[in-house]
């Protein structure tokens, strides 16, 4: 019998695009990696307040990835939205 390794890995503490070796073997994985050659999703676990985890496979070495710090990514994306469209705001003086 296989013994499955699982660890966990939190996205806001990864710099850059996102990339990360996988904490046993290495292997390159990368969210723009459409193909899944690398990583299968297992499952994504979603709550009322948006996406929580997701749990992925490395086809290389079959760990389990759990992967969090969704809700933290998404709480900045909307601030970084709402500074984006305040910053376009038109300033008119009266006369």
């Amino acid at each position: 019998m296989r013994q499955i390794h699982a660890y966990t890995i939190d996205l806001t503490r990864i710099g850059g695009s996102g990339d990360f070796p996988c904490p046993r073997c290495g292997a390159a994985i990368s969210p723009d990696d459409c193909t899944e050659e690398a990583y299968e999703i297992v499952e994504p676990k979603v709550s009322s307040y948006g996406l929580e985890e997701v749990v992925i496979c490395c086809r290389r070495c079959g760990s389990q990835i759990h992967l969090t710090g969704f809700s933290l990514l998404q709480k900045l994306e909307k601030a970084e939205l709402k500074q984006k469209r305040n910053s376009g705001l038109s300033y008119f003086a009266h006369v």
